[in-house]
């Protein structure tokens, strides 16, 4: 791999691996599950991984704080003055891990100004980790050290049908709305479900076309994998156009997104589709 990419990409690639070795010996072993205050869950393997990469980012770059999960209780006047920061979610697709499933990540990503720089999201089970940002490309690399470039695709090959990326758990009135009107222009949808920030990553090596989510995400669930995306010629957008950013507010809530590649023909359809599906 090279550091030319962006000096801090080896190391943070290295300690999401790490925080990964850490979440591994909790997996399928009936860990302890403890509710949030949001109702969210959270496990001995979370607080494990944080752990890790608290201690690992602060000894990368100790100039800049750190926003994660298990750690999000930073008033609002503090992080208001921060320049750049991580943003981390530990482990995301804690209930896809309680339920023994591979479909879960470590997401680390950089933010400065409020925009993505780079994305790191690594799976644990199987050590594959994809990495990238806006103007620096985007790779997926497996345990074995091979690295290769990926993108994504601006349309379906001929003979596949378009394939939406959708939630195993979360979905909305609006969401279901939104995919009745992409298959009456589209045609027959081609659904991949899969959990965690993986879904931005189908999208960012070109095995789906589009990741609507018309539902509620945090910051974390979604700035590492954005990167990647952006790196593969994707981008993710509100539902008005604008770029999805990560502005120091109050709230740690998203607005609603789409997912797609950058340079979709399809783009403005999408864009008046998801208008009517809220209306």
């Amino acid at each position: 791999m090279s550091a030319a990419l962006h000096p801090l990409i080896p190391g943070v690639v290295d300690l999401a691996r790490r925080a990964g070795e850490a979440i591994l010996p909790f997996w399928r072993m009936n860990v302890a599950v403890t509710a949030k205050a949001d109702d969210s869950p959270v496990t001995a393997a979370d607080l494990a991984a944080h752990q890790v990469i608290v201690e690992g980012l602060t000894a990368l770059a100790p100039d800049i704080p750190i926003l994660s999960e298990e750690d999000c209780g930073i008033p609002l006047e503090v992080r208001a003055q921060w320049q750049r920061w991580w943003l981390v979610d530990p482990l995301d697709g804690t209930k896809e891990f309680i339920a023994g499933s591979e479909e879960f990540t470590v997401n680390i990503a950089l933010i400065e100004q409020g925009r993505v720089v780079f994305g790191v999201v690594s799976m644990p089970t199987n050590g594959r980790c994809y990495f990238g940002g806006a103007g620096l490309g985007a790779f997926r690399s497996e345990a074995d050290g091979t690295v290769q470039p990926i993108s994504v695709r601006t349309a379906p090959a001929a003979g596949e049908a378009f394939t939406v990326v959708a939630s195993r758990r979360h979905s909305s009135p609006e969401q279901e709305k939104l995919l009745a009107g992409l298959s009456a222009a589209l045609g027959e949808l081609q659904l991949a479900n899969i959990g965690s920030s993986l879904k931005f990553c189908l999208l960012a090596e070109g095995a789906a076309d589009c990741y609507p989510r018309l539902a509620p995400t945090s910051q974390w669930d979604t700035a590492a994998a954005q990167g990647v995306l952006e790196g593969a010629g994707g981008e993710v957008v509100e539902v008005n156009g604008q770029v999805l950013s990560y502005p120091p507010r109050e709230s740690l809530l998203n607005p609603f997104f789409l997912a797609l590649p950058a340079a979709a023909p399809w783009r403005k359809d999408l864009l008046v589709l998801v208008t009517r599906a809220q209306s």
